[in-house]
């Protein structure tokens, strides 16, 4: 597990091991989790989406507490995998950071809780799945528009994002914030640290 810029992202680069038969590597390893993040990953849910390329998804993220932490992976094709630091109050606050998932490297992305999460798919077919530390509650789950310019983030250049009506339809990231949409940064510190302290007391 190697951390990104923005607190509370990871990317795991596993070893890939190919022969003539295929390829072989370990994308998930629990002990990799404790060791990283202090605190195992509580598996909730499961997910997987197919996209056609230029569809973009996101920019997603879920109310602290509980949030909602996510290990994303490409099984299939390709796709530019966002995590966006929405904490009112971080250090990183609007800090992004971009990593491509494929077929080829079988890399993957963790992101806690609290941050914003998008992706856009830049092969057809592109098969995202991505496990959940809680399931899918659309009472706390928000939305940003990923094309706000406030965001910055550099979508490939030559792809039509394709959004979903709600995404499109989503708040800016200041219209977020005026509307106490955000989660705070002391909110998922505390709620980092108290999933911490459970692990250590369940040792």
């Amino acid at each position: 597990m190697r951390q990104l810029s923005v607190e509370g992202a990871w990317v795991h680069e596993p070893k890939v091991f190919p022969d003539s038969r295929g390829s072989f590597h370990e994308w998930f390893k629990a002990p990799d989790f404790a060791e990283s993040l202090g605190h195992p990953l509580n598996l909730a849910q499961a997910n997987c989406s197919v996209s056609e390329r230029g569809t973009l998804r996101g920019v997603h993220f879920a109310d602290v507490p509980p949030g909602q932490a996510k290990y994303v992976k490409c099984v299939r094709g390709a796709v530019l995998d966002v995590v966006v630091d929405i904490r009112t109050g971080s250090p990183t606050y609007g800090a992004v950071e971009a990593v491509r998932l494929d077929d080829v490297d079988h890399h993957s992305v963790y992101l806690a809780e609290g941050l914003g999460h998008a992706f856009m798919a830049l092969t057809n077919d592109a098969t995202v799945v991505y496990l959940c530390s809680v399931g899918y509650s659309p009472e706390r789950e928000h939305g940003l528009n990923p094309l706000d310019p406030a965001l910055g983030i550099e979508w490939p250049e030559g792809i039509t994002p394709l959004l979903s009506e709600k995404d499109a339809a989503a708040p800016t990231l200041a219209e977020a914030e005026a509307r106490g949409l955000l989660p705070s940064y002391a909110d998922c510190t505390a709620y980092y640290a108290r999933l911490a302290a459970e692990a250590a007391a369940g040792a």
